[in-house]
């Protein structure tokens, strides 16, 4: 058995400095790695484990049938890595043998849940040898030789290894057929030019059986051991094994669950699939990308850049198997050491997130059912009248004439062009839903959108070079294939005269797994091993084209098989810049479907969710999961989308939805209306006062996704991201973080009138009061009546929040409020970024406004760093301070007296101070 280095024991909980660096010797080295890998005490144990086994078999009359080879009997249960992963195949010892691997039944959990293997590898399951190892001005090339046959088809005998020390956070390793070209995702990642000089990394290998051992310099921990288990490279089967230095392991999407996985023989399956969240199942989206917390607080991130139809299998050892049916192994490492900084290390592979337009921040609300224009009209009108917020309205697939896509129902929306001049009046913006699926049955010439794709052949094609036909909501269609430029122009087209009838601001693309109600096509798919592989990983529907088309279709690019997963991305570049081209403006674009990169072009919303309890509560596990793959712009239909909801939940549900990043209330057809306006008044009243907050805050949320879009920061924050060396942050999933200063704590169950959140330790100021509450790091009991939602503001943070309007153009011109959260030490740090709200790379060009907020020593001071024309039409009229110990004598405003209140609970305020924007001030008080 191969053993790994035992973890380190975890260091004193402590606030981590966020800095790249770590001194370290230069380079990783590519000499040969003792097989037996860590301080041997792993493997005294499992010793005595075999030990203690062989002798209760032979004293309870020993092995069924054959005796069971001692080698087996080294094992222990947690550290078995499947040999027979194959669902719904009863392993028999005789199966299990035939592959060469080891057979010990062990008792079976609950129906549905997977746990220790029967079969499994033995520790001389054969497998690849380093034969070469050269260096490279990159780093190093070897060539990897397989000698005995794998037990899948078309083995390949000899692969490349190519690792590249990209930067000194950043290791690239990649294994590929040596003598012939694979299929790689077509996604444009960086390319290295040097070497890493002082990588905080340093790399192994174990030649033979081959092997990559990867430890952080720092402390010594193994974060990668791949000689758990033997390297298999077939043509349509790869697989790879690593240990994990901890159990704390985050991410693998899409899928409902807690944040934090288990690592209790859980399988995850990546493959784009429309179900609505259901726990185990394969989700709309694939993100093959983890990050894992150590158990000192350190932090690393692996991503697989890989496309095709995967698992990832978990289990206690800690351990972790990736699986994979085509392409290649082009794994990326991201050292950090911080979260934080892995997070944004894998954006600088992907892309960072698209800058949102400041009305995408804003309230929005949707239904499946409003039935008609006007009802859509007079829904907008109440929000209206009860003078709700609201930035959008959006309708569902109802405008549609008979669900087709770039239609108008003639009869039910002939109003809808005068609705959505009167949104523009009004300083609102309106959304439209599109499916990729093109209706093929209407009779030629009538139908331009399908007659003129047909013309030009973009659409995916069966085997036979026909369009495949599937069925989705206008009945018989053709999919559009977005992996061909020319499909990019023919959408530019459809919407440029869709826009000109009906002048849509964003659009909601759905159904872009592509879903299909039937499984593969009318005509069912053609046998043959991209339909029907010789392993399908365990996807929902037992086949890889189980509600979706045929994996053997063909797109410009390379076959369905290949793209199902990056279906959604390409549709969203496609769409953003579609988006560019019509409005001139940043686009807004909300995807279902989606892939590493997809920030760039689309927000996510979370799914076809159901109006109960517990899916709220996924909804933050769910959005945190979107924030580590790089799309910031998420949430969940606000009070569920199917399902009758209750006023209960639907008030928790809008306060929770509130501090989503992406707010949209989303209703199904024939359920009772769930926006603001149809509730009681004090429902509707605590709904529109959290909705109020929100928009008090978009001066502080805009400037999160401007870091976001600049750095890779993340808007939605887990708690560990801050607290990392606390562990009793690594599970928190019922609360989060707007940026590192705002904890949110809301309700998630029913009939209660309180709730109990983690506070880590510090000072925390409610954000309503300015109170604050001094944590040593507990669980805190906070009083939740109905019409509240608990926020607090940590301490050593400068919130920029504004007066509310019922708009974002609305809010924007009203006067700021500066909430300044005093430190222990008397110190706060905040910023602003401010532009025109929508204009195409503001930053970029230079037209943007810069602040930096600062306190020190009783003193605040506003800095300028860059200003633009924007700013001069905006004033700070207030400032609030908490945690102002003792009264002051006197406030001085540059140098001048001014008027000022100060009340019991530490809150300094200074109002009516007139400043603009674009002029730096500082204010003190004596």
């Amino acid at each position: 058995m191969k053993s790994y280095q035992k973890l380190t024991t975890p260091q004193p909980a402590a606030c981590r400095v966020e800095e790249e660096g770590a001194a370290s010797t230069p380079s990783a080295r590519g000499k040969l790695a003792p097989w037996w890998v860590g301080s041997g005490l792993l493997l005294a144990a499992v010793l005595l484990t075999a030990i203690t086994v062989w002798v209760l078999r032979q004293v309870s009359g020993g092995w069924p049938g054959t005796a069971l080879p001692p080698k087996c009997l080294l094992v222990p249960e947690s550290h078995r890595f499947d040999c027979y992963p194959e669902r719904h195949v009863v392993v028999t010892q005789e199966l299990c043998e035939s592959r060469g691997c080891c057979f010990i039944e062990t008792p079976q959990p609950a129906e549905g849940k997977r746990g220790v293997p029967w079969c499994f590898y033995p520790p001389d399951f054969p497998s690849y040898t380093l034969e070469s190892l050269n260096q490279t001005a990159l780093g190093m090339v070897g060539l990897l030789v397989r000698r005995e046959k794998a037990y899948y088809p078309r083995d390949i005998e000899m692969l490349r290894l190519d690792v590249e020390f990209e930067t000194d956070t950043r290791l690239h390793i990649k294994i590929t057929d040596a003598a012939n070209p694979r299929y790689e995702v077509p996604l444009e990642v960086p390319r290295a030019t040097k070497r890493a000089e002082n990588p905080i990394y340093s790399l192994d290998f174990s030649w033979d059986p081959f092997g990559v051992l990867l430890r952080r310099r720092a402390t010594g921990i193994v974060l990668l051991n791949t000689t758990v288990a033997p390297l298999i490279f077939a043509d349509q089967f790869l697989q790879i094994s690593t240990s994990l230095p901890s159990r704390f392991l985050y991410g693998l999407g899409e899928h409902r669950g807690t944040f934090l996985h288990s690592l209790d023989w859980i399988t995850l399956t990546l493959w784009a699939r429309d179900v609505s969240p259901t726990e185990s199942f394969n989700l709309y989206g694939a993100h093959p990308f983890y990050l894992l917390m150590e158990e000192d607080g350190d932090a690393h991130g692996v991503f697989l850049l890989n496309s095709n139809a995967m698992e990832v299998a978990l289990q206690p050892a800690p351990g972790l198997t990736w699986r994979t049916i085509g392409g290649v192994l082009d794994f990326y490492v991201f050292l950090g050491p911080d979260p934080n900084m892995v997070i944004q290390q894998y954006q600088q592979v992907i892309g960072f997130p698209a800058m949102p337009p400041l009305w995408a921040l804003g309230f929005h609300l949707c239904r499946w059912g409003y039935g008609s224009s006007n009802e859509t009209w007079q829904t907008v009108k109440a929000m209206r009248n009860y003078q709700i917020p609201q930035d959008a309205q959006w309708n569902d697939i109802d405008y549609m004439d008979e669900y087709q896509d770039f239609t108008l129902d003639p009869q039910n929306f002939s109003s809808l062009p005068s609705l959505v001049e009167d949104l523009h009046k009004h300083g609102q913006h309106y959304v439209i839903i599109l499916d990729p699926g093109i209706s093929s049955t209407r009779p030629h010439g009538s139908y331009w959108p399908f007659d003129e794709g047909l013309r030009r052949g973009l659409f995916l094609n069966t085997t036979q070079g026909q369009p495949l036909i599937g069925q989705v909501w206008p009945g018989s269609t053709a999919f559009a294939d977005f992996s061909n430029p020319d499909t990019h122009q023919w959408w530019l087209e459809n919407l440029q005269r869709f826009h000109a009838h009906v002048p849509f601001d964003g659009l909601w693309i759905d159904m872009n797994e592509p879903s299909n109600f039937m499984d593969g096509s009318k005509d069912g798919c053609p046998p043959g091993e991209l339909d029907s592989p010789p392993y399908t990983p365990a996807v929902l529907g037992d086949s890889l084209f189980a509600k979706t088309v045929c994996a053997s279709a063909k797109q410009k690019v390379s076959v369905h098989y290949n793209l199902h997963n990056l279906y959604g991305l390409m549709e969203a570049k496609a769409t953003a810049s579609a988006l560019i081209q019509i409005r001139g403006k940043r686009p807004f674009v909300i995807s279902r479907s989606t892939f590493p990169s997809q920030g760039q072009y689309s927000g996510h919303w979370l799914g076809d969710n159901r109006s109960q309890w517990k899916d709220m509560y996924y909804s933050i596990p769910g959005m945190l999961s979107f924030s580590l793959f790089g799309i910031p712009l998420v949430g969940a239909d606000i009070c569920g989308f199917s399902g009758s909801t209750s006023e209960e939940l639907c008030t928790r549900w809008m306060q929770l939805g509130a501090f989503y990043p992406f707010a949209r209330n989303h209703n199904t057809q024939n359920e009772k209306a769930q926006d603001p306006t149809a509730f009681s008044p004090a429902a509707r009243t605590a709904m529109k006062d959290v909705l109020l907050t929100r928009y008090s805050l978009l001066p502080f949320l805009y400037t999160l996704f401007h870091r976001a879009h600049l750095q890779g920061d993340t808007v939605a924050r887990p708690l560990f991201f801050e607290f990392p060396q606390d562990v009793a942050t690594l599970g928190v999933d019922r609360q989060f973080l707007w940026g590192c200063s705002l904890l949110v704590t809301p309700v998630l169950e029913p009939g209660v009138d309180s709730v109990t959140g983690y506070v880590p330790r510090g000072v925390w100021y409610d954000f309503y009061t300015g109170s604050s509450v001094n944590s040593s790091g507990e669980m805190l009991k906070m009083l939740a009546p109905l019409e509240h939602l608990n926020l607090h503001v940590r301490e050593g943070a400068i919130l920029p929040t504004q007066k509310p309007g019922t708009t974002s153009e609305g809010t924007r011109g009203n006067p700021l409020h500066l909430i300044v959260a005093l430190s222990s030490s008397g110190t706060a740090w905040g910023d602003l970024f401010w532009d025109d709200g929508e204009s195409l790379d503001t930053f970029e060009r230079g037209s943007y406004s810069y602040l930096v907020f600062n306190v020190t020593q009783n003193t605040f001071t506003s800095t300028v760093l860059h200003a633009d024309t924007e700013a001069t039409e905006v004033t700070i009229s207030t400032l609030s301070i908490f945690g102002v110990r003792e009264r002051p004598s006197k406030v001085l405003l540059n140098g001048q007296e001014k008027p000022f209140s100060y009340l019991d609970n530490q809150v300094l305020t200074v109002s009516n101070l007139g400043l603009s924007l674009s002029q730096g001030f500082s204010l003190r008080w004596v």
